[in-house]
């Protein structure tokens, strides 16, 4: 899994107050393949998908990730 993603899942996990294994699945939201191909093709791109309850942007850069909650 790309760093990006598992640095939202852990900041996710640390707001529900769980570990990111309890977290649903991630494919669920999103492709996790597709978005880790999108953000090592190019290291400029940014990237934003709902998960759960929380907004998730990832970028310009591919490890600058930012979680905000209240995506729904």
């Amino acid at each position: 899994m790309h760093p990006a993603l598992v640095t939202a899942l852990a900041r996710i996990a640390a707001r529900e107050g769980c570990a990111p294994t309890a977290l649903p699945p991630l494919y669920e939201a999103v492709d996790p393949e597709a978005l880790a191909a999108v953000l090592e093709s190019n290291g400029d791109v940014t990237v934003r998908f709902a998960y759960g309850d929380y907004r998730v942007v990832i970028g310009p850069g591919p490890h600058e990730v930012t979680v905000i909650d209240g995506a729904r």
